[in-house]
């Protein structure tokens, strides 16, 4: 097949810088180096011990089913009462849409929600999956610009704005926020859909981040927009990237549009995956030791990185990131990774994959590894930058 077959959307849509990073580490490994993986948000530790018993017991069982479209009833009900325990938000588990992973939480919404040529307000830097998603689909991502000097949070009048210059058909946050760590308070995200509600367009609130914050608390878009789409996954929180499982939560007439969609397009869940979750809201105490286990790794980087050089960075409420303004030490952040990976052996991604306006000068550093990963890093960082 030539290149002249290639549609227009694999073509334009770009590549997931993060993934790309963590491919070349992953060639240098093979050659035989020893890499600090520190470029995509992979937990260095196990799912919890009832998720990994919970998925022993189905295999053990021997058939592992198609379930329904919008996932087993007995997560959808386990996940609602989530909503309630941590949130004090009644949840109808009707409303509560399983799905693999939160990307295809993502595509469902938006293929229920916008058509081709709709305008998204999506932020920037943000998650870069959400404007190349929404291109793949021939939907318009527009950014929203971010700054520093507002924590890189989204206000109202920023979305007004934006709105008066170029009719918004939705608009999308996320908090705690990917690559910043921002937490958007309680107040401002319910000023955001208030907001979208005034100016008559969804709401799409992304949570897959909640239960990881220091300090500042996470509120879900549902307690003050009872019609905000929920995203949000096991992926993080629960240590369960590869398990592939995350949820919606939708308002009641988006349910069986998001039904049927997800009935073509996937099918169901995965059944293993779906089983071994709704055991994963009961290990708190695991998940709290993930969390502390990041808060010292974030203490450690935050302390260490500016005495080499590093110390233009947002000190992160939630998640388990760092984004690094480099430009005191290179004019170019690709070029500073891909050395950093080379003479350091540190992966970690440029700034250009969550914003390719401004994101020359930047550096994104997780801290989803092990301590010993994070205090590695810091050492060889430290002789690299001598």
């Amino acid at each position: 097949m030539t290149v002249s077959h290639l549609s227009r959307r694999a073509a334009t849509v770009a590549p997931f810088l993060a993934m790309d990073v963590m491919s070349a580490a992953a060639a240098r490994e093979r050659s035989g180096a020893h890499v600090v993986h520190m470029e995509v948000g992979q937990p260095s530790g196990p799912a919890p011990r009832a998720v990994i018993a919970a998925a022993r017991g189905a295999l053990e069982r021997g058939q592992l089913p198609y379930t329904e479209a919008l996932g087993l009833p007995a997560l959808r009900e386990r996940i609602a009462r989530h909503y309630r325990d941590t949130h004090g938000v009644t949840v109808a588990p009707g409303r509560v849409v399983v799905t693999t992973g939160s990307s295809a939480g993502f595509v469902l919404a938006f293929l229920a929600l916008f058509d081709a040529g709709a305008r998204v307000a999506v932020p920037e830097p943000g998650y870069p999956a959400y404007r190349n998603i929404l291109r793949a689909l021939d939907i318009d991502p527009v950014p929203l610009r971010l700054r520093a000097e507002n924590r890189f949070a989204p206000t109202g009048a920023d979305v007004r704005a934006f709105h008066a210059t170029g009719v918004l058909s939705g608009l999308l946050v996320m908090s705690p926020a990917n690559p910043t760590g921002t937490v958007i308070a309680p107040d401002r995200l319910a000023e955001l859909g208030r907001t979208a509600r005034d100016l008559g367009i969804p709401f799409i609130s992304d949570e897959i981040y909640h239960g990881l914050s220091y300090g500042l608390p996470t509120d879900t878009a549902l307690r003050s927009e009872p019609d905000a789409v929920i995203i949000n996954s096991f992926s993080k929180t629960w240590s369960m990237t590869g398990w592939r499982i995350g949820w919606m939560v939708v308002p009641e007439a988006l349910v069986r549009p998001v039904e049927r969609l997800a009935q073509n397009l996937f099918i169901s869940p995965p059944y293993l995956s779906q089983v071994a979750a709704t055991a994963a809201f009961d290990a708190h105490e695991e998940v709290e030791a993930t969390r502390a286990g990041y808060a010292a790794n974030r203490s450690l980087l935050l302390d260490a990185l500016p005495g080499l050089g590093l110390g233009r960075i947002h000190p992160a409420d939630g998640a388990f990131y760092l984004y690094a303004d480099v430009s005191p030490l290179a004019d170019d952040a690709s070029a500073f990774c891909r050395r950093m990976l080379a003479e350091a052996g540190v992966a970690a991604t440029p700034g250009l994959d969550f914003d390719p306006v401004e994101g020359g000068h930047h550096v994104r550093f997780s801290f989803a590894g092990s301590r010993d990963d994070c205090e590695e890093a810091v050492r060889r960082l430290r002789a690299w930058l001598a």
